[in-house]
């Protein structure tokens, strides 16, 4: 089942990469329109810009991640029973033992980090490992080894890398818009003119909507897939309940990476009761504790 759902994850991320580049050059061509009156132009230039930035985001993703967070790799010797225990849920994986990473914040949380199982690192805050004990490390450690397993990284570096850009094009959009109006060509019908110009408001909305719940459907599958790695629902379950108490923020975190960490790693947004969000990049930890009771 789980072999399943990896190659649903590697079909998941060509028909994101399809998607996005179609809203991509949909924005673009909405951008060219409201401004030239000629769509081909924007199309273009979306296509450049798409061309640059999304293979420097994929191939620079691990080392920015991890330089953003202040992580330091470590060895054996450095932290022996952590090195074992992601030793262990490597080798219960069957991937390559991913690097190491210590982050040096009080905030208790993790993340995992790399394209392909190959180039795969997790990292882990001081405070998580001064708060947990083994059997809850290990589960832990074990949700985010499934990640790198699952192919979530690559999934989520894409699909951020391809938000980044509809963004970027959408606010060059209407900045050139304001300051260009009443200047563009008017020859193509107006209602050409209010799709172009709605899709450049709401394509943006629509591209956060898509990361989010691609993001929360992966923490789902990573818990379930921790599980099958420990046999052992209970140590992630109080791994998740020990993180959800801290009232820290995990201070060299921000909104561009909050979707990496095994829960958002700013308290404030942690510590909200709901059930549903759309715009939440992690589902509620109740929910995820209430499935790993069911397990």
């Amino acid at each position: 089942m789980l072999f399943k759902q990896i190659e649903q994850n590697k079909r998941r991320t060509i028909f994101l990469m399809l998607l996005f580049g179609a809203l991509v050059l949909g924005i673009g061509a909405a951008v060219g329109l409201l401004l030239t009156g000629d769509y081909l132009s924007g199309i273009i230039l979306a296509a450049i810009i798409l061309g640059f930035y999304l293979p420097i985001t994929y191939l620079s993703a691990t080392s920015q991640v991890l330089s953003m967070a202040g992580a330091k790799e470590i060895s054996k010797a450095d932290h022996p029973m952590l090195y074992n225990i992601v030793e262990e849920m490597a080798l219960a994986a069957r991937i390559p033992m991913p690097k190491v990473y210590i982050i040096p914040d009080e905030a208790p949380n993790a993340f995992a980090t790399g394209i392909k199982p190959e180039n795969g690192a997790v990292a882990f805050t001081t405070g998580l490992l001064k708060r947990l004990n083994r059997e809850e490390l290990t589960g832990l450690a074990a949700h985010e080894i499934a990640h790198i397993r699952n192919y979530d990284i690559r999934l989520m570096t894409i699909s951020i890398a391809l938000v980044g850009v509809i963004i970027f094009i959408a606010d060059i959009g209407s900045r050139m818009l304001f300051y260009e109006r009443g200047k563009r060509n008017n020859k193509s019908h107006p209602a050409l003119y209010i799709v172009a110009l709605l899709l450049i408001i709401l394509a943006p909305l629509a591209a956060q909507f898509v990361h989010f719940a691609v993001s929360r459907n992966r923490e789902y599958l990573a818990d379930a897939s921790a599980v099958e790695l420990t046999r052992n629902p209970l140590g992630l379950k109080n791994a998740l309940i020990k993180i959800s108490q801290s009232g820290l923020d995990v201070k060299r975190a921000n909104e561009a990476t909050a979707a990496m960490y095994i829960v958002h790693p700013l308290a404030q947004k942690r510590r909200r009761k709901y059930k549903v969000h759309w715009f939440a990049t992690h589902p509620p930890i109740e929910s995820r504790i209430e499935r790993l009771e069911q397990m």
